[in-house]
Formats: C-alpha cells, structure tokens, sequence
C-alpha cells in the first residue's frame, strides 16, 4: 500500500460503505459489540469505537472519546484492512445517535467560539506570551476546551491554563500546532477550486519535497506550487510514486543508448508518455518510444548530489528493466507538539 494512500481518510472505504448501506448488522444480531471507523474534532481525528446497534456511513453520532463525550461521523466498519491503513486510532464507544437536542446544544456551543477565542486572546495578551491562537474547541458535553496555537519555541502556559479554567470552569487542554494544521482549520479552498485536501479526507500530512516537483516536471515557483498553509502543496505527493515507477523505466538523461535503428544519446524524457528525446549518430533528434531502447551502452557521469540514481548498466529492454533504488529519504516535516 502506498504512503499517500495510508494517509487518505479512508475514502475507499467510505464509499463502499456508501453503497452497501448498514453494516455488521448480524454481529449485532448476535449480541457482541461491533467496532466502527468514527471521524471526530476540529482536527479530523479517526477512533475505532464500539457500538451495540447498527450504523451507516455518515451517520452523525455521540461517542465517549478518550477526550470527553462529542460528536463524530461514522466512516466505516473497523475491519483489518481499514485498521491497517489508520495510524495510533483513539478508542471509545458510540453512545447513541446524534438528537435534536444534541443538535440544538451544538449550535449554541459554535455561537460561543469567537467569545471564547476573545477571552482567550486577552488572557495571552495580560500575560504577555509569545504565541498566536488560532482556534478554540468545546467538547459536545463541556468535559474541556481545547486552545490551538502557534508558537516558535516552548510555551510556559501555566498561568495561562489557571486563569483559563478559573474564565470557563473546564478542564485547559493547550494544543500546539504547526501552519499546516493552522490551515487545515482556518482554510476553505485551495487554488484547483475543490475544498482542501487537509479538511476533507487526509488524517494525517506526510513531507513534501522539491524533489517531488521536479520529477512531475511542475513549475519550481513556490508562490505557485505551495497550498494555503504556505508549505509544497500535498498533492505533489500523490502521483510521485507513479513518476518515480515510470521514470526508473527510462534510461536516464545523458545515458547512450541502442536502438532498434542505431545508437542514440538520450536528450529529454517524457515520463508519461515513456517516450526519449534522442540525438542520433547522424545529429538528428528523434522521439523515440521506450520501448525500442535496446540497451544502455553506456551511463551517464554520475550526479554530485540531489539526483535521482541511475539504472544498472546490463540493461536489456528498457520496459523490462526494475529499479534497484528506494527513494531519496525525505527532509522531516513539522510536526504537532
């Protein structure tokens, strides 16, 4: 299973879901609980939870979480292959379906976010701390309010957390979180048109590279390849698997080569298409497809740094030929406190 596709908020699931309506419903029948794939929190947050009625997906529930009673929707059921694709889910248990009270109660509480976030912002100024709220979180049965904030380096919010509690009568829980987060929460759309990716189906943001742009062949101008968060877009990161599968098919750029119709020197790729731009020996330049690529006859000086590793010389077929390398390690990201 690929890395971006573990990081996908279980969308194949979903709609399968989608389409077979209730589920489980005979482990019910029987008596013994059954577990469900449940969405929850301003930050998407995925929990396997343990229900004793029957759900489909999208249901909006009430479920006991590790952080207190809120609401969440149900995705799916929790089978292994759903399980296998969640990293460190929470646990709890649904408590029942989501009520016209609940709903009322919930409307009431979103009213109450903006005074929350004031009250909030002139606790940090009266202290004088070194951070940026971004957003405020109340929990469905009032148990705690969650604070999320920027900040450069370490916070002392001690005092910060007494005099919050003493304002909301609650328990404080202080939520660091880097910009991708900021905009996972504040943000709407991207520039394709379509709602974020972040605030619609990824639960988690794996590192974006250069190098994932470069090989995609996408324009190198970061005010035009970076998201609302102000990092590399995460959608460079979908097709980069396929690039590199593609790429590794092709002899490199620089590599002489023998066709079908001669030796060539390889000019440009177009990885897509598996096609070379090619030099002849006669000074033409050709497209060729990869597959009349014979054999490299010889490789490439190989790149100082950066660049992706060339195939092994005994190369027979260029379609048939399997890359040996893994890719490049990626630059660690910023992560939540």
């Amino acid at each position: 299973m690929s890395e971006s596709s573990k990081h996908s908020d279980l969308s194949s699931t979903e709609a399968t879901t989608s389409m077979t309506g209730s589920i489980a419903t005979g482990s019910i029948a029987s008596g013994s609980p059954v577990e469900y794939v449940v969405r929850y929190g301003t930050m998407r947050i995925l929990g396997v939870m343990k229900a004793r009625e029957p759900f489909q997906y999208n249901d909006q529930v009430v479920i006991q979480s590790d952080r207190g009673t809120e609401i969440g929707t149900v995705l799916c059921e929790a089978t292994p292959a759903s399980l296998d694709s969640m990293e460190e889910p929470t646990s709890g248990k649904i408590l029942r379906r989501l009520t016209d009270d609940d709903k009322t109660q919930w409307r009431h509480i979103e009213t109450l976010v903006r005074d929350d976030l004031a009250v909030c912002q002139r606790c940090v100024d009266s202290l004088r701390l070194q951070m940026d709220l971004v957003d405020v979180e109340r929990l469905l049965g009032g148990e705690k309010l969650v604070v999320y904030y920027l900040a450069e380096g370490r916070v002392d919010f001690r005092q910060l957390v007494r005099r919050l509690a003493s304002e909301f009568q609650t328990r404080i829980e202080m939520r660091q979180i880097g910009v991708r987060d900021e905009a996972k929460l504040m943000a709407d759309y991207g520039d394709c048109g379509q709602p974020i990716c972040c605030a619609t189906f990824l639960s988690k943001m794996p590192p974006v590279s250069m190098k994932m742009a470069k090989l995609q062949r996408s324009t190198l101008d970061p005010t035009k390849i970076s998201g609302r968060c102000g990092r590399l877009k995460c959608c460079l990161r979908y097709e980069f698997e396929t690039y590199e599968q593609l790429a590794a098919e092709l002899p490199p750029i620089g590599a002489q080569i023998l066709t079908r119709d001669g030796r060539a020197t390889v000019l440009a790729q177009d990885i897509l298409s598996q096609q070379l731009v090619v030099r002849t020996e006669d000074k033409r330049r050709i497209m060729i497809g990869g597959d009349q690529v014979v054999s490299i006859t010889k490789m490439p000086p190989p790149q100082k740094s950066g660049g992706r590793r060339k195939p092994s010389a005994n190369h027979s077929g260029a379609r048939n030929r399997k890359s040996n390398t893994n890719p490049e390690s990626r630059p660690p990201d910023h992560r939540d406190a």
